[in-house]
């Protein structure tokens, strides 16, 4: 077995014994299922470079050399073929598409095999091996020596490449997994998941090279922040006609998010139906009904037979319908009459009337309607479709059930990022900033609070040691200077009060994301009480850990290590409580539609934790003095 990486580097030397070169690159034929080594690149004297037939200049290899099989002036150069590949320039280092995993990976190394005389390419090594023997070969080695102490194995990951799909050699960068299938083989969603993996060139140079009714599959399966980009990176026709092939409702939303110069041209680009049928959907507002209708609707007289509607259907008239499975029967007008479900026409008799099958008591939405209304119908009913009408009655469209669950999906994904305060923010700065106030917002705090503690005792001693304002009276200047010591202490312990208040926050935002509408809700009353035995707990706990703090820290004043304990346990309680009002604040915000942050939440908490542990402690710090 050979490496890539090993090969680079090595000398190339000529049937004399003569060096007359070392190894750059080594070329395969990518029309073969194990792809044959067919030229040898090596640099020249001046790093010039040149190029070989393997087979007709190659002798020997071995890990040290290659050995030709000719003298230095009877080589014949060769040059590359346009179904070759050079390993090292196209694929070591570049990025190959796993279709098995449906993932983008990296290859680190390449493994060749020496078969009768020839050499041919195994597969890429995307593992860490690939990356050590990069390195150098000892590290490896020394690498697989400690998995072994350690009674571990040093895989080597290799992704085979008996069926590459080299899609061209602008794209050399971007492979496909070679022991599976190549990407039009795969579902639409499968190809979605890797190319969302991509670069926004590299998702536009793949879309070259799939076929319009591929292409128009794909994009309706990649995430709504990728489908108007893909769409504004591929040329206007190529993109018209994928939007040609596609849905009205998808190309309509795809269109809405792109620029208005962009969209009018694929519009005129269009064929005239299509596009007046998307134009028409452009009509309605987002997130309503009408904007997530298709006006694709299979409909039938009620003049006819159950023969002749399985006839219609049969004549392929109905073929780029998004559902057959309700067939909608209209007045001569357009009103929309009753509905008629396929399966009711299967199992009747051919000469039957369709009247006789038409279900009249017909659920339907009006174009305004939210779209949330319309997924909970759906679902509360069961339905594979629901109608779109206007105020006359008349048959605009219906929604399907995969748009109703992306609409459940996406309002799922939006109440949860309000209920915990995920929304602010775009950007990976903002997001990453976002993230750490969330899951550091107590130690945030509490770093704030100790500096701004141990700058005022400090300030307060040098003001001892030196001397304090004139005019301060020797009785506020002793306050001062025992409200600053209990203050730090305070500031210590801080840490108690936060994760105190950051538990009951939490606890509070999940019964917001776990209630259902129509759940009954405990009462204020009923939540303080039940949060009063947890409080009188943490509340006791809290007060001995301050007590024991104190009464280590300041052995001076041991009597003040028990008002600073009760003062911490009071502080712990009233966060308790707080925290407890906050939640049952957010709860009525939630219930009326009203926006609410879990991060707020939980550091107004906090706030009010630290303002009422420090106003305690400095409280108690006065008392002492007074006693």
């Amino acid at each position: 077995m050979f490496y890539l990486t090993q090969m680079l580097g090595k000398p190339v030397v000529d049937a004399a014994g003569e060096i007359i070169g070392e190894i750059s690159d080594i070329a395969i034929a990518t029309g073969e299922v194990f792809p044959r080594v067919t030229s040898l690149a090596f640099l020249g004297p001046a790093k010039t470079p040149f190029m070989l037939s393997w087979r007709k200049f190659v002798a020997s290899l071995d890990t040290e050399r290659i050995t030709l099989a000719a003298e230095r002036d009877a080589l014949r150069f060769s040059y590359l073929q346009p179904d070759e590949v050079l390993l090292a320039r196209d694929l070591l280092n570049k990025q190959i598409v796993d279709t098995q995993g449906m993932k983008v990976v990296r290859v680190n190394d390449l493994k060749l095999s020496e078969s009768r005389n020839q050499l041919r390419l195994l597969g890429a090594e995307v593992g860490v091996r690939g990356i050590l023997r990069g390195l150098h070969p000892a590290v490896e080695r020394i690498a697989e020596s400690v998995a072994r102490l350690a009674s571990r194995e040093l895989p080597e990951n290799l992704i085979a490449w008996n069926y590459m799909d080299l899609l061209d050699r602008d794209l050399s960068h971007v492979r496909l997994s070679v022991t599976h299938k190549r990407l039009h083989e795969l579902h639409p969603a499968d190809v979605a998941d890797v190319l969302e993996q991509l670069s926004p060139t590299q998702r536009a140079r793949v879309f070259e090279h799939l076929d319009i009714s591929a292409a128009a599959r794909t994009v309706v399966e990649l995430g709504d922040q990728f489908q108007a980009g893909v769409i504004d990176d591929l040329g206007s026709q190529h993109a018209s006609d994928i939007l040609e092939m596609m849905d009205p409702d998808d190309a309509a939303d795809i269109i809405g998010d792109l620029p208005y110069e962009k969209a009018e041209t694929l519009l005129r680009l269009m064929g005239v139906q299509e596009s007046r049928t998307v134009r028409s959907l452009l009509g309605y507002k987002e997130h309503t009904a009408g904007g997530i209708m298709t006006p694709r609707v299979t409909t039938v007289s009620e003049d006819m037979t159950v023969q002749q509607v399985l006839e219609y259907l049969r004549s392929g008239a109905t073929a780029e319908h998004e559902s057959i499975y309700y067939i909608y029967v209209m007045e001569k007008d357009r009103r929309l009459e009753g509905v008629v479900s396929l399966r009711d026409l299967l199992v009747s008799d051919p000469t039957t009337p369709v009247t006789e099958l038409v279900s009249r008591d017909v659920i339907t939405v009006d174009p305004d309607d939210d779209q949330e209304l319309v997924a909970e119908t759906m679902s509360k009913y069961d339905l594979l479709a629901l109608p779109v009408v206007d105020e006359n009655g008349k048959l605009l469209g219906i929604v399907t059930v995969d748009d109703a669950l992306d609409v459940m999906e996406e309002e799922s994904a939006e109440d949860l990022a309000l209920a915990t305060g995920s929304t602010h923010g775009t950007g990976p700065l903002a997001s990453a900033g976002w993230l750490l106030l969330r899951r550091s917002a107590w130690a945030i705090i509490w770093s704030v609070v100790l500096l701004a503690a141990l700058s005022a005792n400090a300030e307060v001693n040098r003001m001892t040691s030196e001397s304090f304002p004139p005019g301060m009276a020797p009785h506020t200047q002793t306050t001062l200077m025992a409200g600053t010591g209990f203050l730090l202490l305070a500031a210590i312990v801080l840490p108690v009060v936060l994760r105190v208040a950051e538990d009951v926050s939490s606890r509070a935002v999940a019964e917001l994301i776990g209630s259902t509408e129509g759940e009954e809700r405990v009462g204020l009353g009923r939540r303080l009480l039940r949060e009063s035995a947890l409080g009188a707990v943490l509340a006791l706990a809290s007060g001995l850990l301050a007590f024991g703090i104190f009464y280590v820290a300041e052995d001076r004043f041991v009597m003040g290590a028990i008002p600073f304990g009760l003062a911490t346990g009071i502080a712990v309680m009233l966060t308790v409580f707080a925290g407890t009002a906050l939640g049952e604040f957010a709860r009525q915000q939630g219930a009326a539609g009203r926006h609410v942050s879990g991060t707020g939440l939980a550091v107004t908490s906090m706030l009010f934790g630290t303002v009422v542990h420090l106003g305690l402690a400095f409280a108690a710090g006065v008392l002492i003095l007074r006693l």
